[in-house]
């Protein structure tokens, strides 16, 4: 079985091929991109050549078939995505604007994107990690519930749980996700937030009285704290703080650049990397990914993060 599991929604994703142009004007849109940000992780994960999977769901149709295929090219472990002849697969409509600011609208409630069940742990003897979105705990509350069942089941039988809180001001509906994804932070060993995500989730308006708050939790090892073109801070709970730059690419497409940086990240610590090495690995998949256009359509590989990385082009 896979040792880097995940769980979460599988969309296609719609999308607008320049900045500027609103949702709800007129225009042209590019796609169905495979996408859903547990799908963009994991195919990274896969394409960096680790054993991957992901629990989810799609519609027996030509989108869910889109997200399938890809999946499947890239190695990823389907086993536990579920092929729904009643309802249609997921969608996300999304378009950027010149100052960076993203728009979506997701097409999820009642789609097979929040109807997989959590899976008998016993059945995923060997895995190593499970990987926690937040946008996945905001997509539908019965369904984050199945993922705390997930996370519990494998972090029993071993597995560490890293967690993306990967907020997505569109899908915060319920205000019960918040004591989800407190729940899921008390349980987490690797801490992936951007910024301002990490303030918001503690409530604390300094980053450093926010990461020394998390670290106060009895699983937390490490926080990576991302901060886009400015890199990332790595804190570990032995007290070392480490920088991680960023790449110097000409970004077409930022969809996914922060599930890449993740997938990344962890496998270099899989593989036995430094959080100094794994950070650079994580910085170099994330430049990729933003060199094309669609969610996971950036060049990743071994061969091409390890290119990236001896190039040394860094800010």
């Amino acid at each position: 079985m896979a040792e880097i599991w995940t769980m979460g929604e599988l969309l296609v994703e719609i999308m607008r091929p320049e900045p500027g142009t609103p949702l709800y004007k007129e225009g042209i849109f590019r796609g169905p991109f495979p996408s859903g940000a547990p799908g963009i992780f994991i195919s990274t994960a896969a394409r960096l050549g680790h054993s991957a999977g992901i629990i989810g769901g799609v519609g027996n149709d030509d989108f869910g078939k889109n997200i399938l295929e890809r999946l499947k090219r890239d190695g990823v472990d389907t086993s536990y995505v579920l092929e729904s002849d009643n309802n249609s697969t997921g969608v996300a409509f999304v378009t950027y604007f010149e100052n960076g600011d993203r728009q979506f609208i997701f097409h999820m409630g009642n789609t097979p994107a929040v109807e997989a069940k959590a899976p008998d742990p016993s059945e995923m003897a060997g895995a190593k990690l499970f990987h926690v979105m937040g946008c996945s705990l905001m997509a539908d509350t019965a369904f984050a519930r199945e993922i705390l069942k997930t996370m519990y089941g494998l972090k029993e039988q071993g597995a560490r749980v890293s967690f993306d809180p990967n907020i997505r001001p569109e899908l915060m509906r319920d205000p019960a996700v918040n004591e989800i994804m407190q729940e899921v932070l008390e349980n987490t060993d690797i801490f992936l937030p951007g910024v301002q995500e990490l303030l918001n989730i503690t409530g604390e308006v300094t980053a450093e009285r926010a990461v020394q708050k998390c670290l106060q939790y009895p699983s937390m090892e490490m926080i990576v704290l991302k901060d886009g073109a400015r890199g990332a801070q790595i804190h570990t709970q032995d007290g070392r703080t480490v920088q991680s730059e960023a790449f110097r690419v000409k970004s077409i497409d930022p969809t996914g650049a922060g599930d890449s940086f993740d997938a990344a990240f962890l496998c270099g610590l899989l593989e036995g990397r430094s959080p100094k090495e794994a950070g650079r690995m994580a910085a170099a998949a994330g430049a990729l990914n933003v060199m094309a256009f669609g969610p996971m359509e950036g060049n990743i590989s071994s061969e091409t993060v390890r290119e990236m990385m001896e190039k040394g082009r860094i800010f």
